[in-house]
């Protein structure tokens, strides 16, 4: 099994991964909209964007471990016969 895990990986992690990518993102852009503007609340409106991202990418990590220990728990059950 020599496939990259992008390939094999469930919709599910995708998703995870590019939403929390694109939130952080988002939020980092607010930051830094708000620092030319020099408008402080702009970075309290960020912090949100910011936070949810990194849960969405924590996420993602939990659900690519969930499927490589499922992943090989077959492989095992697969060898055993």
């Amino acid at each position: 099994m020599l496939n990259d895990f992008w390939e094999t990986a469930p919709p599910a992690y995708k998703y995870a991964v590019f939403g929390g990518m694109a939130l952080t993102f988002i939020g980092i852009v607010i930051i830094v909209i708000g620092a030319i503007t020099a408008t402080p609340s702009m970075t309290f409106v960020a912090l949100p964007f910011i936070g949810v991202g990194l849960l969405a990418h924590m996420t993602s990590l939990g659900l690519r471990g969930h499927n490589i220990r499922k992943a090989l728990k077959a492989a095992e059950k697969r060898n055993k016969n």
